[in-house]
């Protein structure tokens, strides 16, 4: 069986293209992306596609790659009654996501202080393998950050409650449970709260380049030459620790329930079951860690740019726009064949974008839709965009987290071999501040595809509607 384009922006995958698949896959890409789309990452569409319970169809956004089990970009959901809960279908960075801050200053007044304002920012939010945070908790603070989330954070001190209105989920989900991790995961996560990590994470100082659609932008006070600040890391060893414990018991409960996987990376329990009930619980525990995270070092932002502008909070006015999860696995309602129904959906490398009026909004947003933040590469641009109704309607309530790779990490360092890429951002006017040489080079631009072509897909797809588009002023990488 092939692959079949089904208009320009959406290929399908048929039923057939593996065995025991219940329901096609779909990829949204055009043809401009579908050059870089890897056999490997179709196959996993349809493994997914395998698995019990799934529902409607097994999808992937246009920054689809290679993962582990699903592929990054993946979405699937699974009913209540006979579907399963894969780790593979949330990932390693349990809550990998991202944060945007607006504030009241233009990019005339920040740049000629950009280079002092990276520097600042790399002292006091630390990055990079192994970073070791500010905070020292003990082991009850980690069990109230598990429980509390991004809550933890604000009642510490580190930020204010309007934060938490603009965060998804309210900054934590419920129902966490702090038994169930693992001493290796506590001894990780101890001393990794408030750092970026590595890898792909960053916090951007960007600009407001271009508006699309000047209401939605009003509303989420956005406008031209504005200064925005973009955060994104997840859960950092703290989560992926908890992935890694999860896999060996779903890989047992695999043989238990007699499950039929055609990769064993697919590794699940039924819902109902046991092992299901504590992964969720101790994904949930990883989550509200991460908005912790991101959290604190959104405060710590802030401090930076009041030391370095000398103003006070009133006058910078750096108000946080949204905070959207990338790596979950949520219980949500939706519309399957004119009936409402509740499935747990996985997002792996997929953001959620719930159209206006939906009642998991917060109450300003509701006439506009969830904001959708989508980072690119650190030489190119980042997007707001919003959720839509054909959005919610088709891929349940999906879509595109980033640009997606297209090299792999040891590609990219081969192919920038000889080259300075700081001096060739700083060419271009992008301040850069890494933990590491060979960082740069592994996430140098052409190591990703063009973010412009792949929001271009999801815009046109009406899976979410452009509102901004932002360009980076000084980047700090892991």
């Amino acid at each position: 069986m092939n692959i079949r384009r089904i208009d320009k922006y959406r290929i399908e995958v048929p039923i057939g293209y593996v065995d025991g698949m219940r329901v096609p896959g779909i990829i949204y890409i055009d043809e401009i992306l579908e050059k870089y789309l890897e056999e490997d990452a179709i196959r996993q569409v349809a493994n997914v596609a395998t698995l019990p319970g799934i529902i409607k169809a097994s999808y992937a956004m246009p920054d689809i790659h290679t993962g582990y089990g699903f592929a990054i970009g993946g979405v699937a959901a699974f009913d209540l009654e006979d579907g399963v809960v894969s780790p593979g279908g949330v990932g390693y960075d349990i809550n990998c996501g991202v944060r945007l801050v607006r504030s009241n200053l233009v990019k005339e007044e920040v740049i000629p202080k950009i280079r002092t304002l990276v520097e600042v920012l790399s002292y006091e939010i630390p990055s990079g393998v192994g970073s070791k945070g500010k905070l020292k908790l003990s082991k009850n603070d980690e069990r109230q950050l598990m429980l509390k989330g991004a809550k933890w954070a604000v009642e510490n001190g580190f930020g204010e409650e309007d934060d938490l209105l603009h965060t998804e989920s309210g900054g934590y989900l419920e129902d966490a449970d702090p038994s169930l991790i693992s001493e290796k995961a506590y001894e990780r996560g101890r001393s990794q709260q408030g750092t970026l990590g590595s890898g792909n994470h960053f916090l951007e100082i960007q600009y407001v380049e271009e508006i699309y659609d000047k209401k939605a932008a009003d509303a989420l006070g956005l406008f031209p030459d504005q200064v925005t600040v973009m955060i994104h890391t997840g859960s950092r060893g703290f989560g992926h620790q908890i992935c890694t414990d999860f896999i060996e018991i779903m890989a047992r409960a695999v043989k238990k329930y007699n499950i039929f996987l055609p990769d064993r990376e697919l590794a699940c329990a039924p819902i109902k079951s046991e092992e299901a009930r504590q992964y969720i619980a101790a994904m949930k525990a990883a989550a509200n860690y991460a908005w912790a995270n991101r959290q604190c070092i959104m405060h710590w932002t802030r401090e930076s740019f009041m030391k370095v502008f000398e103003m006070s909070p009133r006058d910078l006015g750096m108000k946080l726009i949204y905070d959207v999860a990338h790596n979950i696995a949520k219980v949500e309602e939706h519309i399957i064949d004119g009936k409402k129904i509740k499935a747990i959906v996985h997002r792996k490398g997929a953001t959620r974008a719930f159209p206006p009026g939906h009642p998991e909004l917060p109450e300003i947003y509701k006439n506009i839709g969830q904001p959708v933040l989508i980072p690119g590469d650190m030489g190119r641009a980042s997007y707001v965009l919003l959720g839509t109704k054909e959005g919610m309607e088709e891929s349940f309530g999906s879509t595109c987290h980033g640009a997606g790779r297209v090299l792999s990490r040891h590609q990219a360092i081969r192919q920038a071999k000889g080259r300075s890429i700081k001096k060739e951002l700083e060419d271009e006017g992008i301040i850069v501040k890494s933990a590491g040489r060979e960082t740069l080079a592994e996430e140098m631009s052409e190591a990703y595809k063009d973010i412009n072509n792949v929001v271009e897909v999801v815009a046109n797809a009406k899976i979410s509607k452009k509102v901004a588009r932002l360009r980076p002023l000084g980047v700090i990488k892991g």
